[in-house]
């Protein structure tokens, strides 16, 4: 007699946990109920994931507890879905009384425009992402082999194209939102009935995609998305009249790699055409399911999107695109960046209401002793929602823009940011530190190899003293820190780019365009704090005296070669 064919033989061991997890559910409820344990079994914390939480613990006592013979502290993560990273006031307070009720007390804003809670104990879990819902906010893939939250510059002084850049990410995280029933049964209590049809994914399939996609859709002359970062980027080109045209469609972007493995790399994307508005929806679509149907499932250290155009060509790609839609692209539109970060204080819009853009340290909304960040932002977020007005927008890079006020919204806003310290204008902050930016890494990140978020403003405080020393104070420079090489910071988009390799160092990568537009290059293989100073402080030095007027560090660095010259893009 025949043994049944294994078809998920030589497949990676997450690729068959997929395939045997009943569409995402595993023992997930099952393990939520033991009590016996702060862990759920080995395997659902890979399918947790696609519900939008990781399973992590205290790694600043793991060897404290295991010398005392008990099990790691273990917690959880979650991660909001906010497409576009636009909420209301009311879900803002909701999300930051659940931060203090059920999580460690801080609002952590991602690399993503979205929030994540950290220090949520297993028997919180369930009523924390219920209430979540209840907020009408969710967190069904915001973690996973699926698309990811979907990312929209906010761009506050174009408020007419925001809002049409906005509505077509709406539609495309609309679009590719899986459809398994196990989210709803989980955690939102709803039962499965019997005897209906059976159910199915129809986008993703049983084992979804090989690995996790992003899309991010940006407005020009702002890349505040860092767009070719991205599986998939829709750039928005404004027509005569100022409306939006359409979209230049590019492809194949991703900054995860290994230290080690040269197979792995970051790769920008690139731009393979132009779409019409109400077609980026279906660009989308087709874009997933050709890398469901052609990506690595046998290594997932190779399974993005970049890898599969990498091995087989963008002109394959490009066609099999244009096979799958049923039309062909057109040629992309001309279009320019000025800038990848975000600018801080108050802009008025195009429709005459106010925006205002606060740096958030390392997106950590907490209150310290000295500056009350946390509850001086809930007692803005409560005068709008007491009024009615207003939204907050979540930008790609950990900030926060509070938007569309009238004059007298502007007024009030201000005043109880002052009174709490909190500067609306430049936000208090150096050049320098305004333009950094650090993954979470330790204590809590398993993957983390070194700090990021906890040490990199120690960091800035000293290169802030080499700049001042060059007459430099008042010039950004991108700093980007990562506790590992897997990009969660953007660093290798880093005019300074800090990867974690061990304890106190990190490699050095120099060179990025400010428009995130170029990479990095690797320039040292590992340093640490005196090493990295000694290596900046001389570069710092000579940037002052020999740059060309409005050059910036990565362009200069790149023009006088001391790292090489790899080309931009030109569109």
């Amino acid at each position: 007699m025949n043994k049944p064919v294994d078809e998920t033989a030589g497949l990676s061991a997450n690729e068959r946990i997929k395939a045997r997890s009943r569409l995402l559910r595993g023992s997930i409820l099952e393990g939520l109920k033991d009590p016996l344990t702060g862990a759920i079994a080995e395997e659902d914390t890979q399918l947790t994931k696609f519900h939008g939480t990781y399973q992590q613990d205290d790694r600043d006592l793991r060897q404290e507890r295991l010398a005392q013979k008990l099990e790691p502290l273990y917690s959880f993560m979650i991660r909001v879905r906010v497409p576009g990273g636009v909420c209301t006031p009311r879900q803002w307070l909701e999300l930051d009384r659940l931060a203090t009720s059920h999580a460690n007390g801080t609002l952590r804003l991602t690399t993503r425009q979205a929030f994540q809670f950290h220090g949520v104990l297993k028997r919180n879990l369930r009523d924390t992402i219920y209430q979540i819902n209840q907020s009408l906010l969710d967190t069904l893939a915001a973690c996973g082999d699926v698309n990811r939250n979907v990312m929209c510059g906010v761009v506050p002084e174009r408020s007419d194209l925001h809002a049409q850049a906005y509505g077509a990410t709406i539609a495309i995280a609309d679009r590719l939102l899986p459809q398994t029933g196990a989210y709803h049964e989980i955690w939102l209590g709803r039962q499965r009935f019997a005897g209906g049809e059976p159910e199915r994914e129809p986008l993703y399939g049983e084992t979804y995609l090989p690995r996790k996609f992003k899309i991010a859709v940006a407005v020009p002359p702002r890349n505040d998305v860092d767009v070719y970062a991205n599986d998939l980027g829709f750039i928005a080109i404004e027509d005569d009249s100022g409306g939006l045209a359409g979209f230049n469609v590019c492809v194949g972007g991703g900054l995860g790699r290994t230290h080690g493995e040269e197979e792995t790399y970051p790769r920008l994307a690139d731009v393979i055409g132009f779409c019409r508005p109400d077609r980026v929806a279906d660009v989308a679509q087709q874009v997933v399911t050709i890398q469901r149907d052609y990506g690595d499932r046998q290594n997932r250290k190779r399974a993005r999107l970049k890898y599969t155009i990498d091995d087989r060509g963008l002109d394959w790609f490009r066609e099999e695109l244009q096979r799958r839609l049923g039309w062909k692209l057109d040629e992309a539109r001309a279009c320019h960046f000025d800038q990848s970060g975000d600018d801080y204080g108050w802009v008025q819009g195009r429709d005459g209401l106010w925006y205002g853009t606060l740096f958030i340290e390392n997106g950590r909304v907490a209150d310290r002793p000295d500056y009350p960040l946390m509850t001086g932002l809930r007692r803005v977020v409560e005068a709008l929602e007491k009024r009615g007005r207003g939204e907050l927008r979540l930008t790609g890079n950990q900030n926060l823009c509070i938007a569309a006020l009238s004059d007298a919204d502007r007024q009030t806003v201000e005043a109880l940011l002052s009174e709490h310290g909190i500067m609306a204008d430049r936000s208090g902050a150096s050049a320098l530190r305004r333009a950094s930016m650090a993954c979470v890494a330790l204590p809590t990140c398993g993957l983390a190899m070194a700090e990021a978020e906890r040490y990199l403003p120690h960091l800035v405080t000293r290169l802030d003293e080499i700049m001042a020393a060059n007459g430099l104070s008042d010039d950004p420079i991108v700093v980007r820190m990562t506790g590992c090489p897997n990009g969660c910071g953007r660093p290798y988009l880093g005019e300074v780019g800090l990867v974690g390799k061990s304890p106190g160092h990190y490699q050095l990568w120099l060179g990025a365009s400010p428009q995130g537009d170029r990479l990095n290059q690797l320039y040292r293989e590992s340093v640490d704090e005196e090493e990295l100073l000694a290596i900046l402080t001389p570069l710092i030095r000579r940037y002052a005296v020999e740059r060309h007027p409005q050059e910036r560090f990565g362009d200069f660095v790149v023009r006088v070669g001391i790292v090489d010259n790899p080309m931009a893009f030109e569109i």
